[in-house]
């Protein structure tokens, strides 16, 4: 453990919640299904969820990661990502003959149906997001020509609706709660008549990671985030922990890309992940830290997270002999 003293009294401060969320979760083993119940190839549209290593790992067991649904050839299984596709993704997989099992998180489906119901009234949605994250894009697809996207505050003065008093915000569920009340907030100063959700559309998993860090971050020197570049919701949580107090924070997909100069001067060091991060690469993370001295770690909770969701409903079928049926010939995987 090297040499500890009392001065020194080096520790880590893991975070919990942290790591994989229910909707992860269900599309990580939905690809895992699949290829167990349909044998190699299973193409899937887009990162299954924002993480390498997950990507990587199900690579190897025959998951075939593409862009678009054109790139899938005819007669096979697609599945779509965790962030969820715009309709006509749905109607050119069809057009394709393809069978697709739909792994889009329930909490963003159920953003999906409410850009429907309020497009079928006749409101302009102001869709609070990141331009050309895919949850975004599927979103802004259920009524191109009525959401318009607000990517952060400064984005309200530039708005343009049809009717000020046919408004509602909507938002993506990964971003940091505070960022988006701000942008609420301004959207509200501009357009009085503004319609709040139903329901808060920032998923339960961000707001609880957010939750965590934020506890973390005001006692520690260094929080290393776990999660890849194009994860927002772990990317917000870097933006967490600073503005908790940290004094630094980093984001990195393996232990390996900790660079030892962080650990200067820092006796506390926070540790969390993002909702699409495996356990394994944090425990990577804690024996990295364990073999420079931080081997004291406290469990931070700030929440108990019991929320599971059932499987898509098309790893119930079979999926090959619909393809099959389809009318394209089944193509014999190699």
């Amino acid at each position: 453990m090297g040499g500890m003293t009392a001065t020194t009294a080096r520790r880590v401060l893991l975070a919990a919640p942290r790591g994989y969320c229910a909707g992860v979760d269900r599309a990580v083993i939905a690809v895992e299904q699949a290829l167990e119940q349909y044998g190699a190839p299973v193409y899937v549209r887009k990162e299954i969820v924002h993480n390498k290593y997950v990507v990587r790992t199900l690579e190897k067991k025959g998951a075939i990661f593409v862009d678009e649904t054109e790139e899938v050839p005819e007669g096979n299984i697609v599945i779509f990502s965790a962030h969820g596709v715009a309709p006509e993704v749905h109607d050119e997989a069809a057009s394709r003959k393809l069978a697709s099992i739909d792994a889009t998180c329930p909490l963003v489906t159920k953003v999906h149906k409410e850009a429907q119901r309020f497009a079928s009234e006749d409101y302009d949605i102001l869709l609070i997001g990141h331009e050309g994250h895919e949850e975004v894009v599927g979103t802004m697809g259920e009524a191109p020509d009525r959401i318009h996207l607000v990517d952060g505050p400064e984005d309200v003065a530039g708005l343009e609706v049809r009717d000020e008093n046919r408004l509602v915000w909507l938002s993506q569920t990964t971003l940091s709660v505070d960022e988006t009340m701000e942008t609420v907030g301004k959207l509200q100063e501009r357009f009085p008549a503004l319609v709040s959700p139903p329901s808060d559309d920032i998923c339960y998993a961000t707001q609880n990671r957010q939750v965590a860090v934020k506890q973390i971050g005001a006692d520690a020197d260094l929080v290393i985030v776990v999660g890849s570049r194009n994860s927002s919701n772990s990317v917000r949580l870097v933006e967490v922990a600073l503005q908790a107090g940290a004094r630094a924070s980093y984001l990195v997909d393996f232990a390996d890309e900790i660079d030892e100069a962080w650990l200067d001067g820092v006796t506390t060091v926070g540790v969390t992940s993002g909702a699409s991060v495996p356990e394994i690469l944090v425990e990577g993370v804690l024996d990295w830290l364990a073999e420079r001295g931080y081997g004291d770690v406290e469990i931070v909770k700030s929440a108990e997270e019991r929320i599971q969701f059932s499987l898509p409903k098309e790893l119930r079928r079979d999926l090959r002999a619909e393809a099959t049926a389809l009318g394209a010939a089944e193509v014999d995987p190699a």
